[in-house]
């Protein structure tokens, strides 16, 4: 059975996760609180595992990496789009100054809310609905993370970062990349694609065919 400690040792820390703020996060918040009984045997695994209902709590190292990705400070603000059972937004509570989350599936908000309250992370804040709107009257965010895939990234959410901001998202359908969209004007990006991922579809609004497009598109440059 994996321990916490080789855990981040032997799946976060030799596979280049060098944050230490991040790697603390990780140990403060222990992935076991957020599984149901029969998976805390497993709970130090890197892989997803199952929490009911066809729902998965992430793996390890994708938490961490996406975590290093944003460079979140105590100062940031962050919004999460897509809460699944609150161990996301856990670890981010211990990088930012106010984490703000959004889940559409309501016993899964509700599983968050629960896991938040237990262990008293007083800056996070969960809500049930589509994530695809985003959380207007709480932003502009210094950074948004997405969970489950779109086909693009919603405008909604591109529009609520601050300039200077980060957007963290696995973009695509059959193929997905994990996009960093940092906002360097308004309606002007710079794009980096960071590596291939496999995530759920986000549902939702997303999903739907008849999303009028945008009136311009925005600029977007990659590297």
């Amino acid at each position: 059975m994996t321990t916490k400690r080789e855990m981040i040792e032997e799946h976060i820390m030799r596979r280049g996760i060098k944050d230490e703020s991040v790697l603390n996060a990780l140990r403060e918040i222990d992935r076991k609180d957020f599984i149901p009984e029969p998976m805390k045997p497993y709970a130090y695994e890197d892989g997803p595992l199952p929490i009911g209902k066809n729902q998965t709590i992430s793996q390890p190292y994708i938490v961490a990496f996406m975590a290093e990705a944003l460079k979140l400070t105590k100062e940031s603000k962050v919004l999460e789009v897509g809460s699944g059972c609150g161990y996301n937004a856990a670890v981010l509570s211990r990088l930012a100054s106010k984490v703000y989350s959004i889940e559409i599936i309501e016993w899964l908000a509700e599983k968050a809310q629960n896991n938040i309250e237990k262990l008293n992370l007083e800056n996070v804040h969960i809500k049930f609905g589509d994530g695809y709107k985003g959380w207007p009257d709480k932003g502009p965010f210094d950074a948004i993370i997405i969970t489950a895939a779109p086909s693009t990234i919603p405008e909604p959410l591109k529009e609520q970062l601050k300039i200077g901001g980060k957007l963290l998202a696995p973009v695509g359908t059959i193929r997905q990349e994990l996009i960093l969209l940092e906002k360097v004007a308004h309606r002007k990006y710079r794009q980096k694609n960071l590596m291939p991922v496999r995530f759920v579809p986000m549902t939702g609004i997303a999903q739907e065919s008849n999303i009028p497009p945008e009136d311009s598109p925005d600029a977007t440059d990659t590297y």
